[in-house]
């Protein structure tokens, strides 16, 4: 019964948001199918808030921009990364990470990556006497990328991903597990280093359309769901104090292009809302294309610009660097309160080994809702080797 109530409650995380916003009004939260493509699933941008677009090259940049690898120190590098989910709850729910990268010469590279989301075992009883069936609904991903740089500053990458969400209930419904695909459109910018009055700098920059693809669906009865298309910008600096000490500030702005919740108008003019006109509002936003809500969500939210502006979150870090060896790491993330009131403090840290990385981070809730992953410690560890790059 626990693990029942457990996973209803994740499910009502991920796909329903919150009911309400600040003076009881309705929100417009956001939902899609696999939501677990959103979480950081590495510890390094864990520890910045969720960022990763704009700093730099690491292990783990195919989660949120594989451009990064043709600016990588080291030419091949694999990590492992897991972050235990709802762990005040349970300890069998967690988002696990597997990334390998080649940058096989001056110019390209190539990555693959394997993320899994495991809901745990979950217990289907139909009475109190029923031995149950127990069950282990999981999601995973599976993606491969290649980077090129087109200048001495600046690359491009492409990345295609398999999607699989197996969330089927034998006891509960007929629903199989849905499969589908994505792709991320990626550009990375890393200026050259510019002597300053007393320190060196190094402007980094990145912009990222990830997840495109179509619905998924996992019945033929079944509505479908939008993938988490999201447009990422970030920008950073490098104040390279000395040649022991770097510190780089950051930000970040993210926006999921899928439309807006469209609300049931009154059409007969009877002052109510009934089903039928639930159901002609469901059913007009079914009818959106995935492709055509790209350009649509710019523009679809009721209240017009000023609620498109509240569906952009964005997040503050910073990482300070000694020696290439130890790194602190600290960062806020923000999400308007009507979009689903995210708001995080991060801290993480990091240490460098011969060519082994190994790096933490931990979360603090500074919203008006729990967060699931508020007091976990997330573990990552990688190791760089082979030839290395001396990028001017």
């Amino acid at each position: 019964m626990k693990k029942f109530i457990i996973f209803g409650l994740i499910c009502f995380t991920f796909f329903n948001g919150r009911a309400q916003g600040e003076g009881n009004r309705p929100t417009r939260a956001i939902t899609t199918a696999v939501p677990f493509l959103l979480i950081a699933a590495d510890a390094r941008a864990a520890g910045l808030a969720d960022q990763g677009v704009a700093t730099s090259s690491d292990a783990f940049s195919q989660q949120w921009n594989p451009a990064k690898y043709a600016f990588s120190e080291m030419q091949q590098g694999v990590g492992v990364n897991y972050s235990p989910y709802l762990s005040s709850l349970v300890n069998d729910i967690g988002l696990g990470n597997l990334t390998y990268y080649n940058r096989f010469d001056e110019r390209m590279a190539i990555a693959a990556s394997l993320k899994y989301f495991s809901l745990g075992e979950i217990v289907f009883r139909e009475n109190a006497n029923d031995l149950g069936i127990t069950q282990q609904p999981n999601e995973l991903t599976f993606d491969v990328s290649y980077a090129l740089q087109l200048s001495e500053t600046f690359s491009m990458a492409v990345a295609g991903r398999y999607l699989r969400s197996d969330l089927q209930l034998d006891r509960v419904s007929e629903a199989e597990a849905a499969s589908g695909f994505g792709v991320d459109v990626a550009s990375f910018y890393r200026g050259p280093e510019i002597a300053m009055n007393s320190f060196n700098g190094r402007l980094r920059a990145g912009a990222v359309i990830s997840n495109i693809g179509p619905k998924l669906k996992y019945d033929d009865a079944g509505q479908e769901s939008f993938i988490p298309t999201t447009i990422r910008l970030g920008a950073g600096f490098d104040f390279i104090l000395d040649e022991y000490n770097r510190i780089t500030p950051s930000i970040e702005f993210a926006k999921l292009l899928v439309p807006t919740p469209i609300e049931p108008t009154d059409s007969d003019g009877n002052g109510e809302i009934d089903r039928n006109e639930q159901i002609a509002a469901q059913n007009e936003y079914e009818d959106i294309s995935s492709f055509g809500a790209i350009f649509s969500s710019w523009g679809d939210a009721p209240d017009g610009f000023s609620e498109e502006l509240q569906e952009f979150t964005w997040s503050l870090g910073a990482e300070y660097m000694y020696r290439d060896v130890f790194a602190f790491r600290a960062g806020y993330f923000n999400e308007a309160e009507e979009k689903g009131a995210r708001k995080f403090i991060s801290l993480g840290a990091g240490f460098k080994y011969t060519i082994v990385n190994i790096d933490l981070s931990y979360l603090f809730n500074a919203g008006s809702t729990n967060n699931p992953l508020e007091g976990t410690l997330r573990f990552g560890l990688s190791f760089n080797f082979g030839e290395q790059y001396y990028d001017r």
